[in-house]
């Protein structure tokens, strides 16, 4: 046990302790005794609140399971089944309309439409490179994915391909044309780009091969410029609130061979980044949590930086500065080089021993996540740190995993006490809801009700809301096949009620409406393709796995005016609540051998190439080959989905306890040889009984209908904790 500092009813771990009395509270005013003394109380006012919450989900979960076994065999009836929730106070009635009200919400969440990523705020390295992928070269995004094609000997290599680098080039100004066309002509024959008064107004002119000099179909499109010495060294354009940058450099390798000297296409990409203490972090004890909050502290004051080597050279990654531009009126502006950052806390369920009560029991992780993020935010807030977040004055708080509009009526109290304890103005303390468990969903506007003072985001996520929709309906029945669920009446119902509900509460021009993640870090010619799909269903943001996705998918904000979107997507009925309440049941389906086997083999490869990782290095995110080979990004949200599918046929019969045992000792192999390139990585087999990370991956499944809503965190932290004393 490590030492811990006394503080009214509160025993903190002495490093949390000393993190917050020398690192983050000098500036603030406050200083740590204060802060911990506030915090009691906070402590002592919300935690029997919070465990009543909890207890309810259970309850409400109780009697939802008992209805199905009452009506086992005959069809579900759906105004008898909604009459029954409401009952419950699972469902409840919607009031009146109303609008969301936010103020001093920045442009970046309320009128830009773009890339979002989410990053693990546990890893120095990742974090920075997300703050600062608010910017990234298209050139460099194209040519090392396979959005560029490898025929006719544009093989990427690894040396600089030239004919790879024309294709590149090509698709380049091709989209150039597209979304910031010229008056005729193709950005291909441009040999100069000149500035020129016309009508005593700056404009840009662009001269072609054979002389000819037009300007842009649209002039307005063209914002800034940039200068070395005499020569244009950039020209800067936006297009549906998103820059392009154009850079100038004749004597660069790729500009000296370029016609017009072009040596790169800079794109403004990730306009917002959730820095994540959930889902994507391995965060079990104070340790870890003092690491997380120590990362976003120097976020917030500017400091944060870290050094690694990378192809045989040390680099020291910091901060991105801003960007400088003179407009074509002569004035002068800058624009972020970084993205806006949001930080995701953990849900209501989450508790920890970082803090102790003066009885020796954990406290919710998600006050301390709440109180200690929002205190390091004052740094920005005040203006100590040396590179701004938000210009407004705001903290993003991302919460996830709410059921219902009661414990959003909670956080919005707890928060309330939060600015007061600290200082902060009322509201100070901005809300993104994460729309990703049932009894949200089908109370979304009586949720955002609560929250229409503080509401900045809300967002779908297929991975978590259906690990809660098969946990729901677990004893409704057997589910159709994971990748089948998709295709269900729900999931479109989900994904339309969720644009449906936030244009009907005013939410565009004032919040995000979100998307989930594209899964597949390396298939960004398939990302390109379909993941226009968010944009246009009225998402005005997205969730990107890597700073070279939120590039290519900047794209499609380009080509897809969100806001007209959204103002056709106001005409249509709103979505279902019929099908909403539909689990996604395998009903009289007959599934053979074989497709059963596939199934169990690819979800328990999926957890175990996962839970390994968690468990024995605290690794909480990052991209795990499948069964196929094919990397995917995986963190809580795809293992829940997996160990409760499994958990739900092995419920019903469809596969039995020792079919799934020997399936995940066969898989377990597999997943040991294609980690056999990490040094770090600990075999699970042949001993699984002696393997942490095997039994924990068994745990969540045998476990899955006892874990209360199927969450994975009852499971993968104890069992990490218990990695972590082995090596003490």
């Amino acid at each position: 046990m490590h030492n811990r500092i006394e503080i009214g009813n509160l025993k903190v771990d002495k490093r949390l302790y000393e993190l917050v009395k020398d690192e983050i509270a000098p500036g603030t005013g406050i200083d740590g005794d204060k802060f911990w003394t506030a915090f009691d109380e906070i402590v002592s006012e919300f935690a029997q609140e919070n465990r009543l919450l909890l207890d309810k989900r259970d309850s409400l979960q109780e009697q939802i399971d008992a209805w199905y076994l009452e009506h086992k065999g005959r069809p579900v009836d759906h105004d008898t089944y909604s009459t029954f929730l409401t009952d419950i106070g699972y469902l409840v009635p919607e009031d009146d309309d109303f609008i969301v009200t936010t103020e001093d919400v920045d442009l970046e969440i309320a009128l830009i439409a773009g890339p979002q990523l989410v990053v693990p705020v546990d890893n120095a390295r990742y974090a920075l490179n997300a703050t600062n992928a608010r910017w990234g070269s298209l050139y460099d995004a194209l040519y090392g994915t396979d959005v560029i094609d490898e025929t006719g000997g544009a093989i990427r290599g690894d040396s600089y391909n030239p004919i790879r680098g024309a294709k590149v080039i090509a698709y380049t100004e091709e989209f150039l044309d597209e979304v910031i066309s010229l008056e005729s002509g193709s950005y291909s024959d441009i040999t100069q780009f000149l500035l020129k008064t016309i009508d005593g107004q700056l404009q840009l002119r662009v001269k072609f091969s054979n002389g000819e000099e037009v300007g842009l179909e649209d002039p307005s499109q063209f914002v800034g410029f940039t200068q070395d010495g005499d020569n244009l060294a950039s020209v800067l354009f936006q297009n549906h609130g998103l820059h392009i940058e154009i850079q100038i450099d004749r004597e660069h390798p790729v500009g000296k061979e370029h016609p017009a000297g072009i040596a790169d296409v800079i794109l403004e990409s990730a306009i917002t980044t959730i820095q994540d203490c959930e889902d994507s972090v391995a965060a079990v004890d104070a340790e870890d949590k003092v690491r997380v909050y120590s990362n976003w502290n120097g976020i917030m004051k500017g400091t944060l930086e870290t050094t690694f080597e990378k192809n045989g050279k040390m680099i020291t990654r910091r901060l991105a500065p801003d960007k400088a531009y003179t407009s074509p009126d002569g004035s002068t502006f800058t624009l972020s080089g970084r993205s806006l950052l949001l930080i995701r806390n953990v849900g209501l369920h989450m508790y920890t021993d970082a803090v102790l009560t003066s009885d020796g029991e954990e406290i919710p992780e998600g006050f301390l996540d709440a109180m200690v993020t929002t205190f390091a935010a004052m740094h920005d807030i005040q203006g100590n740190n040396k590179f701004s977040n938000s210009k407004t004055g705001s903290v993003y708080i991302v919460k996830p995993k709410f059921h219902g509009p009661e414990e959003v009526e909670m956080t919005v109290r707890l928060f309330e006490r939060i600015e007061n304890a600290l200082g902060l103005k009322p509201n100070t303390i901005k809300i993104g809801i994460m729309d990703e468990e049932r009894r949200t969903t089908v109370n979304l506007k009586e949720v955002l009700r609560i929250v229409s003072q503080r509401l900045v985001f809300i967002n779908t996520g297929f991975l978590d809301r259906t690990g809660d929709e098969i946990h729901t309906s677990m004893v409704a029945g057997a589910m159709t096949p994971k990748m089948d669920i998709r295709n269900e009446p729900w999931m479109r119902a989900y994904e339309d009620w969720n644009v449906d509900i936030g244009i009907e509460t005013g939410l565009p021009g004032i919040t995000q409406i979100g998307k989930g993640m594209w899964t597949k870090p390396d298939e960004m010619a398939e990302m390109l393709e379909t993941k226009v799909n968010h944009p246009m269903a009225g998402a005005t943001t997205a969730w990107v796995p890597s700073p070279t996705a939120a590039t290519l998918h900047a794209i499609h904000y380009h080509r897809v005016n969100v806001s007209n979107w959204l103002e056709e997507l106001a005409l249509r009925e709103r979505a279902s609540l019929r099908d909403l309440l539909t689990p996604p049941l395998l009903k009289d389906r007959e599934l053979s051998d074989d497709e059963i086997q596939r199934e169990i083999d690819n979800n328990a490869q999926g957890i175990l190439g996962y839970v390994v990782r968690w468990v024995d290095q605290g690794i909480g995110c990052s991209k795990i080959p499948d069964i196929n080979n094919v990397g995917l990004m995986e963190d809580r949200a795809t293992l829940r989905i997996s160990s409760q599918h499994i958990a739900n046929w092995l419920h019903h019969g469809i596969v039995t306890k020792k079919q799934v045992t020997e399936t995940f000792e066969r898989m377990a192999k597999i997943v040991d040889e294609q980690n056999s390139d990490d040094s770090n990585y600990c075999n699970m087999s042949p001993n699984y009984d002696q393997s942490i990370a095997f039994q924990a991956a068994l745990d969540l499944v045998f476990k899955g209908c006892e874990l209360p809503n199927g969450y994975t965190e009852f499971v993968l932290h104890p069992r990490r904790r218990e990695v972590k004393a082995r090596k003490e």
